[in-house]
């Protein structure tokens, strides 16, 4: 009866190391190309950080919180913006720890390593067809990430917005970012990094050739047929200010009730977006490019106390918010397109001078955990159950009242 036992008790050991080494080799074999726009392993943008400062860096132990609410949403690829704070070496440590404590967890990370034009953030003149010296050391330290975590690190992004004009304290002209690119290939030839490392720029889609001539340069086109895939940004909550030409409710909608008028309002900016995409594709295609086009960003802030809200374009509420995060998941998933919708949680350094900004409320989770309108459906399925953030239970913004929250809503008028 004790052999017995004891053969037993071998046999349950052998079973778990089995599993876990299979899970291992699972998520150590996935590539980027498998996972993008795979419906079943949803993609997000995440930042982690709480305080109104990001020299308060979040711990560990926050992160792996963070992961784990992300987890039970359906999320399995985040996208991080660089590596040269603590905090992209610590997400990394907070998956690869929940890894280890569950074989069955699965989180994947698309790293952005930092690009910048040289004197960026100096209070010199900007140079945007020379890089600052810090570039080399991001790109470094991005490959040493990628080698020490190859079953995590599925995709490495040289560069976030860096080569939009409009960027201007740091912008970067196409050959920089074309030069991290082709650095990065050649490591994947030499067998140094994975050859299913998927490498890219995420940036503006007017920078990836889907605006206005100027961005129309031989470096670009050569950045294009370089990258693995195009990693494109859309916003038309931006545009609602900038470039309203889809925005307000028209003359034949004004009887129409106020939810028929958000709805429609919310689909053109929808088809605003997709009209992006499809001009980038158009771009791609006249250079004789086949490859996938994926939204490395696109959301809509809840909230603004600026150009977006009440006193503005009255873009911005969590009504808006959450139909255009439905639509955009919407059409992203029918479409196959990885979508990293920004944003994962609200974050307040981003704006720390105005806490009303529209930057502070893009998430679709406030700070404290509170789930925003967009997806009080998965608190009603009961997935956070047991999850917190901050000691905070996952529970619903305006404790649930829908009629409190549509009552703030504005349908503006086209003018």
């Amino acid at each position: 009866m004790r052999s017995l036992f004891k053969t037993l008790i071998y046999l349950l050991i052998l079973t778990n190391f089995l599993t876990c080494n299979t899970m291992r080799n699972s998520r150590k074999n996935i590539t980027a190309a498998e996972l993008l726009g795979n419906q079943e392993k949803m993609a997000i943008s995440y930042g982690g950080y709480r305080s109104v400062s990001r020299r308060v860096q979040p711990t560990v132990a926050q992160l792996k919180e963070d992961m784990k609410i992300l987890s039970a949403m359906g999320v399995r690829l985040i996208r991080t913006y660089n590596v040269h704070l603590p905090e992209a070496n610590n997400v990394l440590k907070a998956i690869s720890e929940l890894n280890q404590e569950n074989p069955s967890f699965e989180m994947y990370v698309m790293l952005g390593a930092w690009i910048d034009c040289k004197n960026a953030w100096t209070g010199f003149e900007p140079i945007h067809h020379e890089e600052s010296e810090r570039n080399a050391v991001e790109i470094e330290h991005a490959v040493e990430l990628a080698k020490q975590y190859p079953e995590i690190i599925k995709i490495i992004a040289v560069g976030n917005e860096a080569m939009v004009k409009w960027a201007t304290a740091y912008y970067v002209q196409p050959h920089i970012i074309l030069k991290w690119v082709k650095y990065l290939q050649e490591l994947k030839k030499k067998g140094e990094l994975s050859k299913d490392l998927w490498i890219t720029s995420s940036d503006n889609f007017a920078s990836w050739g889907g605006g206005t001539s100027d961005y129309h340069v031989p470096e670009l086109n050569e950045l294009i047929k370089s990258v693995d895939y195009l990693s494109i940004h859309t916003y038309p909550m931006h545009d609602t200010h900038y470039n309203p030409i889809f925005w307000g409710v028209q003359e034949n909608e004004l009887t129409k009730s106020k939810e028929e008028q958000v709805d429609f309002i919310m689909e053109r900016s929808l088809q605003y977006a997709i009209s992006q995409y499809q001009a980038v594709k158009n771009y791609m295609q006249r250079l004789g490019v086949q490859k996938p086009i994926h939204i490395g960003e696109t959301g809509w802030a809840s909230f603004s106390n600026e150009l977006y809200g009440s006193a503005g374009s009255k873009a911005t509420d969590e009504y808006k918010a959450g139909i255009y995060y439905k639509k955009m998941r919407k059409w992203t998933t029918e479409n196959k397109i990885a979508c990293f919708y920004f944003e994962a949680f609200d974050e307040i350094w981003k704006d720390a001078s105005n806490p009303g900004g529209s930057e502070n409320h893009f998430g679709l989770f406030t700070i404290d955990g509170k789930a925003k309108w967009a997806i009080w459906d998965l608190v009603d399925k009961g997935i956070f159950e047991n999850l917190t953030r901050d000691g905070n239970t996952i529970r619903k913004s305006y404790d649930g009242d829908f009629q409190k929250l549509f009552d703030e809503v504005e349908a503006p008028i086209k003018k």
